[in-house]
């Protein structure tokens, strides 16, 4: 494997909930991420002399600040590694957009350089090193749709169902630092616990809708809820739950979105006319914004009536990183 061209998924927050700052300056984060089909393009060539190059510019991004390129340092140091990289990045995700773009890039480098590097490590040792990196950044390694705590790298997969979405992507660039230190973010949402999640489900079992088309009336199956030390004890795991999409609604939002419409005006504009055909949230710390569709062909009909001067995409939900079986 000399060559490789790799995908760089986006990812959504379905929602974000900031509990609280940490001593360290971090903040204690709640959410909900989900995976979509659409994303950045990397382009890796081997090199036997163990020089790491970026062969295409990226506007605005420093070489030395490149997450590609330092992750395949970083990469290479903690490995030990002799072989090198040449690395061309086909860049479509905005900057300071909230869909993960540069976190993306980094994860999607260390699988594949994982792999053609011949090193093997597995999953769990990835996400450590992919933490130096910046807090999203293992949960591309961990590839799966996550229910996020901790900074957002205590992560629990998910199962959601199919869905469709447009993302608008409004023209301003929305810097993480300033929203997260903003003077009117509140940080004291109330924790998510699983034990909310079972309540609910506990609800929903006795609804005879439920019970006659379960599929159609939840937002999302917790699976495989191995939550042992990350969470409030021990509870079970292998559990497959349902939550209700009424219950997601109205007991979750995003807590930064306030805040970036009084950074970017934009972000509320977007917001406003999306929420005229879907319920309109936006993801991460801004700028972009989307709507949940359950089918293609209305996430569609939407895009093609969007003023002109906007800017949108139509994606499709992911159950799981396409890389995702490239590493153990």
């Amino acid at each position: 494997m000399t060559t490789v061209v790799v995908p760089a998924p986006a990812k959504l927050n379905l929602f974000l909930h900031v509990l609280g700052r940490r001593e360290d300056g971090y903040h204690r984060l709640e959410s909900l991420f989900r995976l979509i089909d659409f994303g950045d393009t990397i382009t890796l060539r081997l090199r036997d002399d163990g020089k790491i190059i970026r062969q295409r510019d990226v506007p605005g991004v420093a070489e030395e600040k490149d997450l590609c390129v330092r992750a395949a340092h970083l990469l290479q140091q903690a490995s030990g590694a002799r072989l090198g990289v040449e690395i061309a990045l086909e860049k479509r995700l905005p900057m300071g957009g909230g869909l993960g773009g540069g976190s993306s890039d980094a994860a999607s480098v260390l699988i594949a350089l994982n792999r053609m590097w011949g090193l093997d490590w597995q999953r769990e040792r990835l996400q450590q090193l992919a933490l130096q990196l910046g807090a999203d950044v293992p949960l591309f390694i961990f590839g799966e749709n996550a229910f996020a705590q901790g900074i957002g790298e205590q992560l629990q997969p998910v199962h959601l169902r199919p869905a469709w979405y447009v993302v608008l992507i409004p023209q301003c660039e929305l810097s993480t630092v300033r929203v997260f230190t903003h003077e009117q973010l509140t940080r004291d949402s109330k924790s998510i616990k699983i034990s909310d999640f079972l309540d609910q489900v506990s609800q929903d079992s006795q609804s005879d809708v439920c019970a006659e088309n379960c599929a159609e009336n939840t937002e999302l199956i917790v699976k495989r809820a191995h939550i042992d030390g990350l969470l409030h004890g021990s509870l079970r795991a292998d559990v497959v739950n349902y939550v209700s999409e009424k219950w997601v609604a109205a007991n979750t939002k995003n807590d930064l979105q306030a805040v970036a419409c009084l950074e970017c005006t934009a972000v509320a504009e977007h917001l406003a006319w999306l929420g005229r055909f879907s319920s309109a949230r936006m993801t991460g710390s801004g700028a972009c914004v989307f709507a949940e569709l359950s089918n293609e062909a209305d996430a569609h009909q939407i895009l093609a009536v969007m003023p002109k001067g906007m800017r949108g995409i139509v994606a499709r939900g992911l159950e799981r990183h396409p890389l995702y079986d490239w590493v153990g």
